[in-house]
């Protein structure tokens, strides 16, 4: 029987890519297109910007993963819009013809209208940015290593940390253990006590997504890893000098040459893309509005997932960006065209929230799962269980595992090298 049912799905993240792989036995014929060749594992990309884990650990070729699913095809590619009533995608290469269409494209940076800040502060969402956070962190120590006059070399060991959810304590609490290790045993010029790491936070507390219990014991651990944290601080300029925020009706400037952004991010512009050629409508930050089917209103056809859809949950509010939503809403939306398919339909949208959890270093994590608290050491054994067996690829999974047991024991990030361009070299 021949295939005539054409599935297209735009990214090869967590929603594009389990969507693609619930269709693995369904009678369609899939085109997944992605502007990269490989899925990448966002949740640990914050470890390879501190040196922990090498890209390759994180990252899985897209053709490899889906080798043997014959009904899909790759194509490496980049959508620029979308031809609704012929049923087509548009692409920089050509264009695509579908019968369903999933739209996966995550999200981008979000500077709030500040975008003149990127080039000082850096985020952290693509695998190239890690790459650059990683230059920043070990070319600060280098300077700081050279640097004869004391208050420089202060400067360049000031990091300014900018965003109190996950991945901002992740990546402070990576640095300071960096810091503390790093400096003593490899560095011979730098005074170990002058480093320092501020984490700033807009509101009044950390991971406000989290119960007060458990941010009020993320906020004593960090501070026990000598963290500066400040909360009810807003940035209000980001130059290579430094930062400068405004607490209440003060304003401080922090000097620091390493600056990461970590307050979140915005929706893909296929977003508006979709809103010219449908009419749908967009949140605030550039999601499209689906509906209980996560489908454009009046378009059956079209599922948007992911970070680029804007679903409620059962309290009303919109679901997070999180790894969790993405798949679920990835395999919902699969489920649906099979369904369509057979002549049946779909139940509504309703996500299992199984938990949350955020690393704050080593042997320490905040935890809630299925309406239950942990912290500490159990919290920290639970992230890494559920973290490797979110990495699609076995070989990767045991890579992992034993480099992160090798770093516990030996406190080596052993991926700390500078991989700049040749003339910043030379």
């Amino acid at each position: 029987m021949d295939i005539e049912h054409q599935v297209v799905i735009i990214g090869g993240g967590f929603a594009g890519l389990n969507a693609a792989k619930t269709l693995k036995h369904a009678p369609v014929k899939i085109t997944l297109i992605d502007r990269r060749n490989f899925h990448l594992f966002q949740p640990l990309l914050y470890q390879v910007a501190t040196g922990d884990l090498s890209a390759a650990n994180i990252a899985s070729p897209l053709r490899t993963i889906l080798r043997k699913q014959k009904n899909a095809h790759v194509v490496m590619d980049e959508v620029t819009g979308f031809d609704v009533a012929n049923k087509k995608a548009l692409l920089k290469g050509g264009e695509v013809g579908y019968d369903s269409l999933i739209v996966a494209a995550g999200g981008d940076h979000n500077y709030y209208g500040n975008d003149r800040w990127q080039p000082y502060a850096p985020s952290l969402k693509f695998l190239e940015d890690a790459f650059d956070i990683r230059n920043r962190i070990v070319r600060a120590f280098e300077n700081a290593e050279k640097e004869k006059d004391v208050e420089k070399q202060k400067q360049w060991m000031s990091f300014v940390v900018v965003g109190g959810g996950a991945t901002g304590m992740e990546l402070a609490g990576s640095l300071a253990e960096i810091a503390t290790d790093t400096v003593r045993s490899e560095y011979n010029s730098i005074d170990p006590s002058c480093w320092k790491i501020t984490l700033v936070e807009g509101l009044d507390r950390l991971i406000p997504q989290y119960p007060q219990r458990l941010s009020y014991q993320a906020r004593k651990v960090l501070e026990s890893k000598g963290i500066r944290i400040l909360t009810g601080a807003m940035v209000s300029e980001i130059d290579d000098s430094g930062v400068v925020l405004k607490i209440g009706e003060t304003t401080e400037f922090i000097p620091s040459k390493t600056v990461i952004w970590a307050a979140g991010v915005k929706a893909s512009p296929l977003g508006k893309a979709l809103s010219d050629a449908t009419g749908c409508e967009l949140d605030k930050g550039g999601r499209v509005i689906v509906d209980s089917r996560l489908n454009i209103p009046g378009h059956p056809e079209i599922f948007v997932v992911g970070d680029l859809a804007h679903v409620n949950g059962s309290n009303g509010n919109s679901l997070p960006g999180l790894a969790p939503v993405a798949i679920q809403e990835g395999e919902y939306a699969a489920h649906c065209i099979m369904k369509m398919i057979s002549g049946r339909t779909a139940e509504p949208f309703k996500y299992f929230n199984r938990g949350m959890m955020s690393i704050l270093g080593r042997g320490s994590a905040v935890a809630v799962l299925r309406g239950h608290e942990y912290s500490g050491t159990f919290a920290w054994l639970l992230w890494l269980f559920v973290h490797l067996m979110y990495i699609l690829q076995f070989g990767n999974r045991l890579l992992i595992m034993t480099q992160w047991a090798w770093e516990y024991f030996s406190r080596n990030h052993h991926a700390r090298l500078l991989t700049e361009k040749r003339d910043r070299l030379d």
